[in-house]
């Protein structure tokens, strides 16, 4: 039986593992955190449940599919139920539009706030983006590249999705359907996900639209944690070892060919393997572990996504009347905020920005008579022109006014406000959580691989390979990753028959 070692357990290294396990390998996982979830970690403070990682979860059935694969069925690891609204959308002039679970339900609320135009032109949006998740789903986001030629190895799916508008403008698409700009707004923000601004994103990214919007988002009973959670059980109940507050120090070659041969961990303990799948932010997976190779160009220059400012809080006192779990507060302005945020480095002059607030779905997340609340405004990455070490403290004055004046509560007892030089600090590069952005050039085959040739046996997963970003795109990452480990492996299993 072969072993593999995963560096790092976040989603996709947890992913990885119960898809390998399922396999029929030994798996060995080595994290350097005390408890599971990487970057999708927790924070217990007086009484308060802070989710330090992404808030949105969609597409349960790709969680399932690791899940089934190392042996367990989702809802043994984890208690899940649909948002319903997914969203409550908040405008500047004060109208609000709820993005409902279910196509009619929505369609209703369209007809109820936009008018019957939209939604009748809803209906076509619905199918337009249900025919781009069938096409680019197993073609060209499930699926492993080899080269830029593979793109052609189904033609007839590349000609549909060239046919379909996939290849335009994002924005553009959109507007063109319906006419209330709120709508045109609630459909293409997703693209922020993506790294890139909604006029200049490929339509083809209106799969995260079909993701969020049509087929619903999700909570798990006990917080976002809960995700890394049950991939955790899963993986154990089938057999994995897991390994915490260790960390890779150094991965182990062969002589002969430059191979993995295992990794080495802090404390000098070697942990011998036929292969490593690194989850690691790929140039921080360089610097540390790699240091004799060149990365690529996309690793060493690429286009990295903006930022985030991120502020947890506990507060005493309940949100007002018609707040859902997760609350989009649109500004006014919209081209300029993306053209300040993006092109020009600074922050948005009219920001939007995110409130969840899961005590609402779960009363346990907060202490006694108080909510905890998870603040979210995009933010320029470390390359831009925010000297973050003086942004700080006016940064959390303009949210707990922004709190003040959107009538959420603000008697904080507990509290914990993450910028991009601490996202840098936890390993991310240029201080981003959303790693490479989703350029043309830096999507799909032109992604940085998850194979580095010249190190046979090892592979990478997570956000800075393919396909990308986002807890679903991560936890496909995983699946790819052990499917790269698995096609390895009997070939390095032959050749130790050989030489022996």
């Amino acid at each position: 039986m072969s072993t593999v070692v995963v560096i790092g357990a976040g989603l996709a290294g947890l992913a990885t593992a119960c898809h390998l396990v399922g396999s029929g390998h030994e798996v060995v996982v080595v994290e350097r955190g005390t408890i599971p979830g990487g970057r999708a970690g927790r924070i217990e403070r007086d009484g308060f449940t802070f989710d330090t990682g992404p808030t949105v979860m969609t597409m349960p059935g790709l969680l399932e599919d690791a899940t089934r694969a190392a042996g367990s069925d989702l809802s043994d690891v984890i208690t899940l139920r649909q948002l319903d609204p997914a969203y409550r959308a908040r405008f500047a002039d004060g109208s609000e539009i709820h993005v409902r679970a279910g196509h009619e339900a929505m369609r209703a609320e369209i007809e109820r706030t936009c008018g019957s135009k939209d939604a009748v032109a809803f209906d076509g949006f619905v199918d337009w983006l249900q025919r781009l998740y069938a096409i680019e789903m197993p073609h060209f986001i499930d699926t492993n590249f080899d080269s830029p030629l593979d793109l052609l190895r189904n033609p007839g799916a590349a000609a549909r999705l060239v046919a379909m508008g996939g290849f335009g403008k994002l924005g553009p698409a959109v507007r063109r359907r319906f006419s209330d700009e709120r709508l045109r707004r609630l459909f293409t923000f997703q693209a922020m996900y993506a790294g890139l601004p909604p006029s200049s994103a490929l339509s083809l990214y209106a799969v995260i639209t079909y993701m969020d919007c049509i087929e619903g988002v999700y909570f798990p009973e006990g917080g976002m944690s809960e995700v890394p959670r049950s991939l955790e059980r899963a993986a154990t109940r089938g057999g994995v070892d897991l390994r915490y507050g260790q960390t890779v120090t150094r991965i182990l070659r062969r002589g002969v060919d430059g191979g993995v041969a295992g990794v080495e961990v802090d404390g000098g303990e070697q942990l011998r393997a036929d292969a490593v799948v690194c989850t690691l932010d790929l140039p921080v997976a360089y610097e540390r572990l790699l240091p004799d190779l060149r990365p690529g160009r996309v690793v060493r220059g690429g286009t990295y996504s903006p930022s985030a400012v991120v502020w947890h809080v506990g507060a005493r006192g309940q949100v007002a009347p018609g707040t859902d779990h997760h609350n989009i507060h649109f500004g006014e302005a919209w081209d300029s905020s993306f053209d300040a945020l993006i092109n020009q480095g600074r922050l948005m002059p009219d920001p939007s920005r995110l409130v969840t607030v899961p005590s609402l779905s779960d009363p346990s997340l907060a202490a006694p008579g108080g909510t905890t609340m998870y603040v979210l405004e995009p933010v320029p990455n470390l390359a831009g022109k925010v000297d973050w070490s003086a942004q700080r403290a006016p940064m959390r004055d303009s949210l707990l006014r922004f709190l003040e004046t959107e009538g959420y509560p603000t008697d904080i007892v507990a509290e914990e406000l993450v910028d991009p030089l601490d996202w840098q600090a936890d390993g991310m590069a240029q201080g981003t959580p959303f790693a490479l952005a989703h350029t043309f050039a830096q999507t799909g085959p032109f992604r940085p691989p998850n194979v580095e040739k010249r190190v046979p046996g090892l592979f990478f997963a997570g956000s800075g390979t393919t396909p990308g970003v986002g807890v679903p795109m991560v936890l496909v990452s995983g699946k790819l990753a052990a499917q790269r480990a698995t096609a390895y492996l009997p070939t390095t299993r032959r050749q130790a028959v050989v030489a022996s």
